[in-house]
């Protein structure tokens, strides 16, 4: 749309508005959000029919799961990965390396995760692909992004680590050591999210309010004026992020019209795995690495519960939740389902705003 419309300009000025960064993002979000509600229905009606009895259910998780979520299906993460990529492919500056490189990790880790549930409703065993396997091709897959972002990036901040409210400080990396640290957080991202899956609707609501602060972060990292005004550091180009992050808001909203309780369908490690490597690619890219850890910090106080769980059921013999992930902690205490995802959302959004502040807090 953007390469057919915006050289039509001279001929109909307002075609002149594809050239503003903040229109495509709106018409991202619109056109992901809208496609969203065209396709969902007629999407979960062919999963269900392939996925006779839904997800297959863990027999060591909440005892009500096996009851109220059974036969739902899963890949639900596919009507995110279809509207983010036609909203992207359709407002985008497709010459910006930064929008491939984003798109291609979250549609790769997509591709991880869709072999993953695929084995899991196949072959009905919850496990699906082995962990290492996974994790192996994840870190292949984001080694190769740290890589080419590294090269797109502006030669002073290349192999640099930014700190929030220090606007002064960097912490230069080696080569190995920038490329290891993508890694991390985009793996650390994408399985975070995948974690917090477990309730309806519990994981995208907090994905949507941190790509709602990245598209904003992305926006004014790109923009000289704003970062010259907020002491950030100059990514050029990395603007054009924003329309993909502005589309995921819309693919966001329109999943969880789907997914809302009681869920229609499960978003899988098909939508999980993917939007969680997007958002850390996009943190890489734009030097804001660790405020991805304070805008997700649900996602890793999620994670942190089960590293906890392991280690001191390991160490000790005893548990220190009653289940983790933390999410599922709370339902064996007796709290509701919608009563854990409203309240984690609130949680998450007070952590997206603490993140917001660490762009003027300097």
């Amino acid at each position: 749309m953007f390469y057919l419309l915006y050289p039509l300009a001279d001929v109909f000025t307002p075609f002149n508005l594809f050239r503003y960064l903040t229109f495509r993002s709106i018409a991202a979000f619109l056109t992901a959000l809208v496609l969203s509600f065209l396709i969902g229905g007629g999407l979960i009606r062919w999963l269900r029919s392939k996925q006779k009895q839904g997800q297959p259910i863990r027999d060591d998780g909440p005892a009500s799961h096996l009851v109220n979520k059974k036969g739902t299906p899963t890949m639900g993460g596919l009507l995110i990965l279809i509207t983010l990529t036609i909203a992207t492919l359709l407002w985008a500056d497709l010459t910006n390396h930064y929008v491939w490189i984003v798109l291609g990790v979250t549609l790769t880790f997509g591709a991880v995760g869709f072999w993953d549930d695929f084995l899991k409703v196949t072959k009905r065993n919850p496990k699906g692909v082995p962990g290492k396997v996974k994790l192996a091709l994840s870190i292949v897959v984001a080694g190769a992004a740290a890589w080419l972002i590294a090269q797109s990036s502006p030669a002073p901040l290349r192999y640099m680590l930014a700190f929030p409210f220090l606007k002064d400080v960097l912490l230069p990396l080696s080569v190995v050591g920038f490329v290891l640290f993508a890694i991390l957080v985009m793996v650390g991202a994408s399985n975070a999210v995948n974690l917090t899956d477990g309730l309806d609707g519990l994981a995208i609501g907090p994905v949507i309010m941190a790509s709602a602060v990245f598209g904003l972060i992305a926006y004014v990292v790109g923009n000289t004026v704003l970062t010259n005004y907020l002491y950030l550091h100059h990514i050029p180009r990395s603007g054009e992020l924003a329309v993909l992050l502005s589309a995921l808001v819309g693919a966001g909203l329109g999943f969880l019209w789907f997914n809302a309780p009681p869920a229609m369908v499960f978003m899988g490690d098909t939508g999980s795995l993917a939007i969680g490597g997007a958002l850390g690619a996009v943190a890489v890219v734009t030097k804001h690495e660790i405020v991805l850890a304070i805008v997700g910090g649900l996602f890793v106080l999620e994670t942190v519960s089960v590293i906890v769980q392991v280690l001191s059921y390991k160490w000790t013999g005893r548990r220190v939740f009653r289940m983790a992930p933390l999410h599922h902690h709370f339902e064996q205490k007796g709290w509701a389902e919608p009563t854990i995802v409203f309240r984690f959302w609130i949680i998450a959004a007070i952590l997206a705003m603490a993140g917001l502040a660490t762009l003027k807090l300097r």
